[in-house]
């Protein structure tokens, strides 16, 4: 006999299969290639000369995150950055102040819906507050066109 499904369960199976669906959205045709190896130190990736598949969790392409931006992955509770051509750090989502996810990565910052608070896409540092502490760095590695968790 069949259970009737929960709202949990047909949340949860919407969320796995837009996650499933949008793997590769957002390809705007840049064929720009980087590879990268993280800085467990401060999150950073720079270029390198790697063909590896990639061992942790595959974010987005490359081509996502916009130079001088990022992109926030909310379930992940992560965002990614670009400050420089093909320098990429990532960052803790979840705004140092009270807690709440981050949501816009707009003119050199990532912003908190919250209160206000506004930090750095190239350290994560607090760029405005409310917030005292940087963002906590995220180890991430560029392995051909793809971002991953590390």
């Amino acid at each position: 006999m069949t259970q009737p499904a929960t709202r949990r369960t047909l949340l949860a199976t919407g969320a796995a299969t837009l996650a499933v669906c949008c793997v590769g959205c957002g390809d705007d045709g840049d064929t720009s290639s980087a590879a990268a190896s993280t800085s467990p130190s401060d999150g950073s990736a720079s270029a390198s000369a790697s063909a590896d598949s990639g061992d942790g969790q595959a974010l987005a392409s490359v081509s996502e995150i916009p130079e001088g931006g990022g992109k926030i992955f909310t379930e992940e509770k992560v965002v990614v950055t670009q400050p420089k051509k093909g320098e990429y750090k990532a960052f803790s989502a979840v705004c140092t102040h009270q807690g709440c996810t981050l949501n816009k990565v707009a003119d050199g910052t990532v912003d908190c819906p919250c209160h206000g608070s506004r930090f750095r896409i190239s350290d994560g540092s607090v760029a405005h507050g409310p917030a005292t502490e940087a963002l906590a760095p995220k180890e991430i590695m560029v392995h051909g066109n793809t971002v991953h968790l590390a």
